[in-house]
């Protein structure tokens, strides 16, 4: 473990994947841990219900009831039926590449899926952050995309055929700061920031691309990603295809001095001045209009042709209610589903000692005699995209900077891929079982409640996909 005592405890054998690629099993006779309070608490705000008692009379009998959540807000919801499990996710059966075959699976992280519909069938994506053969993390250095696709979410899930576009390299590469050669006049594909780049001796060659979506929006494949840490400048940026969701695709207009949004000090000590912007970029689109969304409380309007955001002295900001004090977010996501927006963030659930000797499990600033523990996905609701949003929830335990989708016949899912970093999935353990392409089912609380949770054993759900 990392160091401290949990009120549960977990057998591995009960939560980690096993050969046939399922999220563990959780005997249904476990008993929620102590740290799940339950009373109720109400939430103020667009789109929230009253205490869960009175939500779940009103629900229709249709819809299971929202749960009370854990006091004060925000304290972590630590309940079992949160995690990923054997009965309500599982692990996408990736192509393997050559970098992949003594594992048995992709290495992964910030795990992103999406179905889309083209030319009348469902086209199903994958990709997220990855690591080159002989590093342990996706650091200093990376070398791109990697995306997958499939005709159903339970595969095949096929690397995306980029050899037509680059004969002889890396299959399903779809973008790399190796592709500088590939700038011409007129069109760039990696910019100057973008490349990669050696520092003094600290940590050699250095450039990582983060976090990486793939969005279709009026016929048009579209990547947003982020220039992580060891990058001239970090921040996020955006790629359009020329062609198919395999590519070409070159950088846009509005990246090609810096990322979006201006610099600010922020990120480790070893990032240059001047060289930090909002990072972990999203999209979100309705109708016609897109905005881009931005760490962690920000988003803008994209231009019509969009090649850059609408100018603007200040980026808008999400109406929030934040924890008390805040702590750090990563992963901002707007999911929109039954007419309400859902507006999801990446917190990690820090274990402390309560006065009365009880754990405190909850979304607290690191601390002395706090210790992280799993990585959550938070989530709070809207009845418009830039809110107010209602007081956040936990919707899943463990699966934070995910993001949310539907599937073809309309059933909303969440990815997650088991942190590395810290926490429950970097104890030596079960780390040979992180980093892994997951997705798990979500329920939906219905028009009286709308929430969205992780499928829970008691839910009314199935995993067809």
């Amino acid at each position: 473990m990392t160091g401290f005592e949990n009120e549960f405890r977990v057998d591995r054998r009960s939560v980690l994947a096993g050969a046939a690629g399922l999220a563990g099993s959780l005997a249904l006779g476990w008993t929620q841990p102590a740290a799940a309070a339950s009373a109720s608490h109400p939430a103020p705000g667009a789109g929230t219900t009253g205490a869960a008692g009175a939500a779940a009379q009103r629900n229709p009998a249709s819809y299971p009831a929202n749960w009370p959540d854990p006091e004060p807000y925000g304290a972590a919801d630590t309940r079992l039926d949160l995690w990923p499990r054997e009965d309500n996710s599982f692990i996408l059966p990736l192509e393997l590449r050559p970098r992949d075959e003594e594992r048995g699976q992709v290495w992964i992280r910030d795990t992103y899926v999406n179905c889309f519909v083209v030319d009348g069938r469902p086209v199903y994506v994958a990709t997220g952050t990855t690591r080159v053969p002989g590093l342990p993390k996706a650091g200093p250095w990376n070398d791109g995309i990697f995306m997958w696709v499939a005709s159903s979410l339970r595969g095949p899930w096929k690397l995306v055929d980029t050899t037509g576009i680059r004969p002889g390299a890396e299959k399903g590469k779809v973008w790399s700061p190796e592709f500088v050669d590939e700038n011409r006049p007129g069109r760039t594909v990696v910019a100057p920031w973008q490349e990669y780049w050696h520092d003094t001796g600290q940590f050699g060659k250095r450039g990582n691309t983060w976090a990486p979506e793939v969005h279709y929006f009026r016929g048009t494949w579209y990547i947003v990603a982020c220039m992580g840490d060891h990058s001239r400048k970090v921040g996020s940026f955006m790629l359009v295809s020329e062609g198919g969701v395999e590519g070409p695709y070159r950088l846009v207009e509005g990246n090609l001095e810096k990322p979006f949004g201006e610099s600010f000090i922020g990120g480790p000590r070893f990032i240059e001045p001047g060289a930090y912007h909002h990072i972990d970029g999203s999209l979100f689109s309705e109708g016609d209009d897109a905005w881009l969304v931005l760490h962690n409380d920000l988003y803008a309007k994209f231009r019509d042709d969009m090649e850059d955001i609408v100018p603007t002295t200040d980026l808008p900001r999400f109406q929030q209610v934040p924890y008390s004090p805040e702590p750090y977010l990563e992963g901002a996501y707007v999911f929109k589903h039954g007419g309400k927006y859902y507006l999801l963030h990446a917190a990690w659930d820090r274990t402390s000692t309560n006065p009365d000797g009880t754990t405190r499990n909850a979304y607290d600033p690191p601390a002395p005699g706090r210790v992280q523990y799993q990585y959550d996905a938070i989530v709070a609701v809207s009845d418009r995209f830039e809110g107010p949003y209602s007081e956040r929830w936990t919707a899943g335990v463990g699966a934070g900077h995910n993001n949310f989708f539907e599937d073809r016949s309309g059933k909303p899912w969440a990815t997650f891929f088991r942190n590395p970093a810290q926490g429950y999935w970097a104890d030596p353990s079960r780390i040979d079982d992180s980093a892994v392409a997951g997705v798990v089912q979500l329920e939906w609380t219905g028009t009286e409640g709308n929430r969205l949770y992780v499928q829970r054993r008691n839910g009314r759900g199935d995993i067809d996909g």
